[in-house]
């Protein structure tokens, strides 16, 4: 009767199993980093909104917006925004920013996917 010797199989298994638990790893960690991003972008929004209900200054709403964007680089974030009417108080205003955001997963080539943020408010507060 003879034994076999078994010290191979766990480097074999672990050869098999490590590029997919690091796959899953990273990209585990790139989509915590979008998530972030998203949540700062909308965040920001919602600030810049908020400035611009009350203030209707469409300049001091998109610099709240860039600077309540802490992680995201500023120059990349695209703003545009529906003014209050002078006339109607009460009538809705919006922001909307979007922010192009690069993930990089090993083996496979970096992309680019758009993040978009809307946030409506009423003029006036």
């Amino acid at each position: 009767m003879r034994f076999r010797s078994e010290t191979g199989a766990a480097l074999l298994e672990m050869a098999l199993v490590l590029p997919l638990l690091l796959l899953l790893v990273v990209g585990t960690v790139e989509f915590g980093r979008a998530y972030n991003a998203k949540i700062t972008l909308t965040q920001a929004t919602r600030e810049s909104v908020r400035v611009l209900a009350i203030s209707g200054d469409e300049e001091a709403a998109e610099a709240t917006l860039k600077a309540a964007a802490t992680t995201l680089n500023p120059d990349l974030i695209s703003v545009s925004m529906t003014p209050c009417s002078e006339a109607e108080r009460g009538d809705p205003t919006s922001v909307t920013a979007s922010y192009p955001f690069t993930y990089s997963i090993a083996f496979f080539s970096a992309d680019t996917i758009t993040l978009g943020s809307t946030a409506v408010m009423r003029c006036g507060g």
